[in-house]
């Protein structure tokens, strides 16, 4: 409360009477009054409170005495000075309208002859204070003319750092505003500042890291960066940065540095800028002077912005590909008539894709970072939210007559099925069962069985992909095309597999001795444990230290030995090494592969142990940066030897003297197209686009040998394409050794030292980028080293589970049937290669034969569920195993499930995409997650028939109570769901709606909360369930609109970790989502307990209480990860995308708005 009796209040009404003409006729009496004033709040600073207080009108009363005269001036703007010099106070000046005022005063006082340098000192040095403070200060200052009266007297002053020092505060707050950096720019104040930046000199510093600072704002306008080219300025502030570089030992000048290097940083955003600088040898001057500061951590903030200047500036490479498109070519029954597809088939033959030239005409975009245009930014809206009304309700009318869908009648027996004929296990019958596995394989060439030592070193000597041998004549065709069908490819490739795998692996002979001498190189034939190997059959490049294109070795003798499979029956029940080799028979690929990669044979045990998300260390982007640039420094040190490329179809595997890895990835799942060695225990890495398109590049599996024990090896897979990754939040790739799995350890681990993803140097194609020109591909480097000697190891992006693998589990659920349990699978349609959708139903037997117990059984509410749409996003299938372990399981749970339920199971949505190691889409190109509003049965098959499916359901008014869709995210931890609610999506974006379009049963939530207080890895608060225009062709938003299933889902499973719950600090494995499979089941058990109530109030009331009384609307946006203490810099351009710095202690806030060097992209792609 202000004091009535205030002496300064007292003052200040009277100076208030004072003002108008009184105070033009009595000046003395308001000198007197304004000096008191002044007087008082330089002595007590509870007046100076008094004065800016709230309810006060103080400041008004003296902006107006300044408004009226300026006879009083210096009195008055003392007092001005004192009342608002610091902290909140110029937030109340600056409210109050205070800068207007200056600018009046500051245009009055420019009309004197000369101007008054004392009171052109206290404006400026009061404008300085003011102008960060207020948003509209640039505005303003052009406006009202203020930029060229203080542009004159810095020209006139230059020599006064008295009266310089607050005229460049000032400018520097002006040049913040793009549209003054120009006017400054043609005023000539560019070469101005050039005039003021001088060498090292331990004088006026402060004067010069002000006029840096300008010259950095004005020089982020393109025209006056090419002003600074033009006039020959960049070698200049690169030997002027080096001079301060060498002569400041003591680091006391480092913010100083750093504005040189912000200059250059903006001037490099332009390509002429660019040029200059590579011709003023700038890399070779950055990277000296950034391993110079290396050692000295307070010195980061030069290292990162030199390191970002040095790769906006490296050369753009094209990729070493001959083409962008897939190595695979796969020709479609008709290509679309619009769209990336029919763009990639419209190419004229010979167009070189991977770079094309307009991008390198491509300037960087203009930056968004000034401090003063937040009015043009609208923080916290998202564009993609729906807001048509019509759009977040479900359709009224169905889509397709009832007729056209009757033929699905025939995949929903459950729903007629008398049970009085056959008994009730007739329909259901699964087909005879396969061999049973055996602990070990025989190989051929011999009767005998090798024991003990002789038989381990044997089953090492195995240690190669195994090759598909030829078919026998009694192998039955895998099938047919269907008629509608293109020229996909042949069944089963140059070889198929024969019955037993015994034939698997030939041994040639080789005497130990003979041996023994050549082991010190590692070459052909590989030689493990003393003797001989190599693979039989295989074709391009499947042969190990043979000629390519030799298709076997009959002719030549072979030892009997014995291929010591792990025993991983009792650990993997569901896992049938023999079983696997059959399944894979009957897999179309269009590289038509030959092989079967070990770690789909042998199989997988999760590990026991845990493995914590990896701790990244300090700098590690960094020194890999700079080894990248070294390339250029350097470039005698660079190898540039390829190793692999499927481009060269007859001989992938390029042999050489043993001083190299050798890779390989034709095998089912397998993504690998170019191996490029760059130093001697360095490789790049290139990953082959999705069949039928030009980009997504993620998914990887490839198989490594030819190692040494001990070595470090680094590999840069140099073709990504998303802007960020969780392998820089704790995730390592995932590697298995053979070694390691016939030593009883058949595993994939966590694997791999100084990960980070950044962006690179290699120019991606606006043709593969949506059109979008300047764009980079993205490095993902990791580091490991190899336990055991002449070992053949993988590694794959996450936990591999091919089509084969799907067809042996199936099989073997079968065998999990009990005449309680009615499991059938039908073939839902085939895909574009020919390969079968399988489509599952499980559910209970009826107690018995009677009306009331065969009615209760069709009864049942139904559960669709699907997986895998998406290659890449292997972890979904692994949940998916764990969900259909559950529903065949003995568990007295599972039993209650199926009692309650019907299952509709559609385990892989795209077998073809899965098969040939495709990340996103299936053999048309598309994403199949993005055709459900409106597929096509010829190139979307299993999505028209899926979808199809639901429709008849919807007809015969049984649509499912709940669907789910399961899923991998690449760039979040934990395990959640996106769901669909008008309500939430309404309160997401700024449409207006009445109550009744916001009418809504809260039930979508409630099976997402039982989720979250039963699953560990489930986390509710990363849930969104707002609808968005980018996602209505998801199946997630179209069985929620078309088909009316208010529990429609998309369950996403972190690739990475848990950062809550029980997990939290671990990557995630295959036992905790095979855990989340079985706690989804659970989950819709619990929901059973409420949906089944028959009191439906009494039903909301306990749906209310589970899902909370005060559930707030959650939205997720894509990436919600920690910051770093390391700046992870993403992007090579400062202003690319809209990033966001990233740094470790949030609390940690840069006053320097260069901290914008360190940024993040953060595109919202690819989520569902």
């Amino acid at each position: 409360i202000v004091p009535s009796n205030s002496r300064v209040l007292m003052l200040l009404g009277q100076l208030e009477r004072l003002n108008g003409e009184a105070m033009m006729r009595d000046v003395e009496t308001a000198r007197q009054v304004t000096t008191k004033i002044l007087h008082l709040i330089q002595t007590q600073e509870k007046s100076g409170k008094e004065v800016m207080s709230k309810g006060s009108s103080g400041m008004e009363v003296i902006l107006a005495s300044l408004e009226v005269s300026l006879l009083i001036n210096t009195t008055s703007f003392a007092l001005l000075l004192c009342v608002s010099g610091r902290g909140r106070r110029v937030g109340v000046f600056v409210s109050k309208g205070g800068t207007g005022v200056l600018f009046q005063i500051l245009n009055t006082a420019n009309k004197d002859m000369p101007p008054s340098e004392e009171l052109m000192l206290q404006l400026h040095s009061l404008l300085a204070k003011v102008g960060p403070k207020d948003r509209k200060f640039g505005v303003k200052a052009r406006l009202s003319g203020a930029l060229n009266i203080t542009v004159n007297l810095i020209k006139q002053n230059i020599q006064n750092t008295k009266l310089l020092l607050p005229c460049l505060q000032v400018l520097r707050a002006y040049s913040t505003n793009s549209v003054n950096a120009i006017s400054l720019g043609k005023n000539g104040v560019v070469e101005l500042m050039f005039k003021i930046v001088a060498p090292y000199s331990k004088k006026n510093t402060s004067l010069l890291k002000v006029a840096l600072d300008a010259l950095g704002a004005l020089l982020k306008s393109k025209t006056n960066a090419r002003r600074a080219v033009d006039g020959g300025h960049v070698p200049v502030m690169l030997a002027l940065y080096l001079d301060w570089h060498r002569n400041d030992t003591r680091h006391r000048y480092m913010l100083i540095r750093k504005g040189f290097l912000v200059c250059l940083r903006n001037i490099t955003n332009i390509k002429l800028g660019r040029k200059a600088f590579i011709e003023a040898d700038g890399m070779r001057i950055l990277y000296n002077s950034s391993t110079e500061c290396l050692p000295v951590r307070t010195l980061d903030p030069l290292v990162n912005t030199s390191s970002l200047i040095m790769r906006k500036c490296f050369p753009k490479n094209r990729l070493p590909l001959p083409t962008i498109k897939s190595a695979f070519h796969y020709q479609l029954p008709h290509v679309p008539a619009a769209g990336p597809v029919a763009q990639l088939y419209s190419q004229p033959p010979g167009v070189d894709d991977v770079v094309d030239e307009s991008d390198d005409n491509e300037e960087t975009e203009a930056d968004t970072d000034s401090e003063n245009e937040e009015d043009e930014k609208d923080h916290g809206t998202n564009d993609d939210i729906e807001t048509d009304l019509n759009k977040l309700h479900p359709k009224k009318s169905p889509s397709r007559l009832f007729e056209e869908l009757r033929v699905y009648e025939r995949f929903f027996l459950e729903l007629s099925e008398d049970f009085q004929v056959s008994a009730r296990t007739s329909f259901a019958h699964s087909p005879s069962p396969l061999p049973k596995a055996r602990p070990q394989t025989e190989l051929s060439g011999g009767s005998q069985l090798l024991q003990g030592p002789a038989r381990r070193a044997a089953a090492a000597a195995a240690v190669r992909p195994l090759p598909l041998p030829p078919p026998s004549s009694d192998t039955p065709p895998a099938g047919h095309h269907p008629p509608h069908q293109g020229p996909g490819p042949k069944r089963g490739g140059r070889h198929s597999l024969p019955r037993r795998t015994q034939d698997l692996v030939a041994l040639r002979q080789a005497s130990l001795s003979r041996a023994g001498d050549r082991a010190e190189h590692i070459q052909s034939p590989l030689l493990l444990g003393g003797i001989a190997a190599r693979r039989v059959g295989g074709g391009g490049g499947s042969n190990w230290g043979s000629d390519c294109g030799s298709e076997g070795a009959e002719d030549e003798s072979v030892e009997g030995a014995v291929l010591e499979v792990p025993d991983t029956a009792l650990l993997l029940p569901l896992h049938d090494p023999d079983l696997y080799v059959e399944m894979v028979k009957g897999t179309n690929s269009v590289p038509q592969y030959a092989e079967v990669a070990y770690p789909d044979y042998f199989g997988h045990v999760a590990p026991t142990f845990r493995e914590p998300l990896l701790d990244r260390v300090y700098g590690v982007q960094r020194s890999k940066i700079f080894q990248d640039i070294e390339r250029l420094i350097h470039p005698n040190d660079i190898l540039d030897k390829v190793v692999y490329d499927l481009d060269i179809p007859s001989c992938p595997v390029i042999e050489d003297n043993g001083e190299s890895l050798k890779f390989n990835s034709q095998f089912e799942s397998g993504n690998l197209r170019k191996a490029v060695q760059v130093r001697k225990y360095e490789y790049d890495l290139v990953l082959n686009s999705d069949i039928n398109s030009n980009h997504y590049h993620q998914w990887f599996y490839f198989e490594v040998s030819g190692m040494r024990v001990g070595t470090m090896y680094r590999f840069n897979i140099i073709n990504c394409e998303k802007s960020n990754s969780q392998f820089n939040y704790g995730m390592q790739v995932l590697m298995y050794s053979v070694q390691e799995a016939i030593s009883g350890r058949p595993r994939w681990v966590r694997t791999g030292t100084d990960i980070c993803y950044y962006k690179n140097h290699f120019a991606r194609s606006s043709i593969a980028a949506g059109g979008q020109k300047g764009k980079s591909y993205y490095t993902l480097t990791f580091s490991t080293n190899f336990s055991h000697k002449d070992d053949v190891c993988y590694f794959a992006y996450h936990y591999p589970y091919t089509y084969s693998t799907l067809k042996m589990h199936l099989s073997k659920l079968e065998a999990l049937r009990t005449p309680e349990i009615y499991l059938r699978q039908d073939v839902l349609c085939e895909t574009l290669s020919g390969n079968s959708c399988p489509l599952l139903t499980i559910t209970a037997m009826p107690e018995s034969n009677s009306n009331d117990h065969i009615c209760q059984f069709r009864n049942r509410p139904l559960i669709f569920l699907s997986a895998r749409v998406h290659p890449g996003e292997t972890n979904a299938s692994w949940v998916m195993k764990g969900t259909l372990e559950f529903l065949m399981g003995p568990s007295p749970l599972a039993a209650s499930l199926r009692e309650a339920y019907i299952f509709k199971i559609v385990p892989m949505l795209n077998p073809d995409g899965v098969v040939n190691g495709n990340h996103r889409c299936s053999l048309s190109g598309e994403d199949l997650n993005r055709q459900w509003q409106n597929p096509n049965p010829e190139l979307h098959p299993t999505i028209y028939h899926t979808k199809s499916l639901l429709q008849y359901l919807a007809h015969i008014q049984r649509a499912p109570l709940v669907f789910c869709d399961y899923h991998g995210h690449s760039r979040k931890k934990n395990v959640f769901m996106y769901g669909c609610s008008v309500k939430e999506t309404v309160w997401q974006s700024n449409i207006s709606a009445t109550s009744s379009d916001l009418q809504e049963d809260l039930g979508y939530r409630t099976l997402p909360k039982i989720l979250s207080q039963i699953a560990p890895a489930f986390s509710m608060a990363s849930c969104s369930f707002v609808v968005e225009r980018s996602k209505e062709s998801t199946a997630r938003v179209v069985v929620w609109r078309e088909i009316g299933v208010q529990r429609s889902y998309t369950m996403e499973s972190t690739l990475c970790g848990c950062d809550q719950g029980k997990y939290k600090g671990l990557q995630i494995g295959t036992r905790e989502l095979e855990e989340m499979g079985a706690q989804f089941c659970m989950a819709l058990l619990r929901l059973k307990r409420l949906t089944g109530l028959r009191n439906h109030q009494h039903l909301l009331d306990l749906e209310s209480d589970i899902i909370g009384t005060s559930c707030p609307t959650t939205y997720v946006m894509e990436e919600d990860e920690p910051s770093f203490m390391e700046a992870i810099d993403y992007s090579a351009e400062s202003n690319d995308e809209d990033g966001e710095p990233e740094n470790e202690h949030a609390g940690e806030v840069h006053d320097n708005p260069d901290h914008i060097d360190q940024l993040s992209d953060s595109e919202n792609n690819h989520r569902e």
